[in-house]
């Protein structure tokens, strides 16, 4: 670009700066009632507006260093916030990054209503330049709310994503002093530290004395999962509870056999019933099968 078109450029930017700060609050107004901003600020439509001028402000300040191009500039720093509101509810609203940037596209075209009466005056390459910096600076911001919204739908996958594993782990008190936590599906590390931190958690609140980790719903037990077992086992014992494992099938006896892993500190049971029957009575309580019911 020649230096002629880059001070052309630059009073362009500058112009449309100026005419941002002029026009604050028409453009807020006119913003505020636009599905973006609608959506998401319902307590009161002046919620709505005070959101429309953070970000006209930004975008003039952004203007006014002539770094229409930048996503990364400082001026956006202050408009983040309400933009990752917006992002965060379209995105639970089951808009896409996409869709959520022409939205936001769309917004250029109240301001570019306004802009024109105010270029007329200027000459005909003179308004060019300015329209053209609105498209430039409106298209960054596209840009911005975009990532925002992207992000957004990364933390919110996250979170829920937590809350199945919290929830498909429960930790459930049988007894008096003795929890348990009935493992189905695979045990990766993410679900392990989940089960881990819930179980010792439940030690404390509820002042167990055994904790029982049933792997009936494992499928399968590899080195992987065996030591995260022996982690959870280790963690128990420092929190003061004795920890059972229960639920080891034959299959899964005769693998961890092969693997060679030595759960000879573990203290194990084939069922839960038999692990719930040993805590019992190593607290004093007599265990006996009902009479009539024979075993399986």
């Amino acid at each position: 670009m020649q230096v002629s078109e880059q001070a052309a450029a630059d009073l362009a930017a500058r112009e449309l700066g100026a005419f941002l700060e002029r026009r604050r609050e028409q453009i807020a107004q006119r913003w505020a009632d636009a599905p973006l901003f609608r959506t998401v600020f319902t307590v009161s439509r002046d919620e709505a507006v005070e959101a429309c001028k953070t970000v006209v402000d930004a975008l003039a300040d952004v203007a006014s260093t002539g770094r229409l191009e930048n996503i990364a500039a400082p001026g956006f720093d202050s408009a983040r916030e309400q933009l990752g509101r917006m992002a965060a509810s379209r995105a639970r609203s089951g808009f896409s990054a996409a869709q959520v940037a022409d939205e936001a596209a769309g917004l250029r075209v109240t301001i570019a209503e306004l802009l024109r009466g105010e270029v007329q005056d200027l000459s005909g390459d003179e308004s060019q330049e300015v329209l053209l910096a609105l498209t430039v600076l409106m298209g960054t911001l596209s840009l911005v709310i975009m990532e925002t919204t992207v992000n957004a739908g990364e933390e919110l996958i996250a979170r829920q994503r937590q809350q199945l594993l919290e929830v498909a782990t429960p930790v459930i008190n049988l007894w008096e002093g003795i929890v348990a936590v009935p493992l189905i599906g695979t045990l990766d590390s993410a679900r392990s530290q989940v089960v881990m931190e819930s179980l010792l958690e439940a030690i404390v609140d509820q002042r167990a004395r055994y904790a029982i980790l049933d792997i009936t719903g494992v499928p399968t037990v590899d080195s992987l999962v065996a030591q995260h077992l022996m982690k959870t086992v280790a963690a128990a014992r420092l929190m003061g509870a004795e920890c059972i494992v229960s639920g080891i099938r034959p299959a899964i006896a005769q693998t961890i056999v092969h693997l060679g892993i030595d759960l000879s500190s573990v203290l194990t049971r084939s069922s839960l019933a038999d692990a719930l029957a040993y805590a019992l009575t190593q607290q004093g309580i007599e265990v006996s099968r009902a009479a009539g019911v024979n075993p399986r």
